[in-house]
């Protein structure tokens, strides 16, 4: 913003750069994704969904009749993944995970909860995975839940706590930009299951 001398506003210069800097970090995967699960869901390719984060509501503020404004809640459990649905006729369960690290994608991403879960759901053959993105480089892979459950073991006989950028890049698989399905999993399911 300048003035009209033409000087610039620096301070507000300033909050504008820190607030686009922190404000959507880690949600343009997210956001991919949404689309794209809108894109498969128009098309009637699959049905997939985000899920709600369960939260219990123990203050309400209403400030104008017809407003109300939650003022204090409490997760009521830990999530389990990201997504689920079905697509040709199997359920697909997976986890969504942006870092800005170049080199590694570390394992304190993931919460042991979640990794149970992913368990369960391939025990009982679900087509489970990760969806990982290096947004340094702009790359998005798919790894498979059997793939990332021998890297999280390790880490606790010894093993490193992260997966180095290049065992995403040899042991996932890269998923290209596209315009409508943004993040096109379902090409990837198709290669591995179908």
């Amino acid at each position: 913003m300048r003035y009209p001398n033409g000087q610039k506003n620096k301070s507000m210069a300033s909050k504008k750069t820190r607030s686009m800097g922190f404000s959507n970090r880690g949600m343009t995967l997210e956001e991919d994704i949404n689309a794209t699960n809108v894109f498969y869901r128009s098309a009637d390719k699959a049905v997939i969904h985000k899920k709600p984060t369960p939260v219990q509501v123990v203050n309400v503020h209403y400030p104008k009749r017809s407003a109300a404004v939650i003022t204090e809640g409490y997760f009521k459990q830990p999530s389990t993944t990201d997504y689920n649905g079905i697509y040709r006729d199997r359920h697909v369960d997976f986890e969504a995970k942006e870092t800005k690290n170049k080199t590694r994608f570390p394992l304190a991403n993931i919460h042991e909860h979640q990794i149970k879960h992913m368990q369960s759901i391939a025990n009982h053959g679900g087509i489970c995975f990760l969806i990982i993105r290096f947004s340094v480089y702009n790359e998005t892979y798919y790894m498979p839940a059997e793939t990332f459950f021998p890297y999280w073991e390790a880490q606790f006989n010894g093993g490193k706590k992260s997966i180095p950028y290049e065992t995403i890049q040899n042991t996932g698989y890269r998923i290209p930009f596209h315009y409508q399905a943004r993040v096109h999993y379902l090409a990837i399911i198709d290669q591995l299951y179908f």
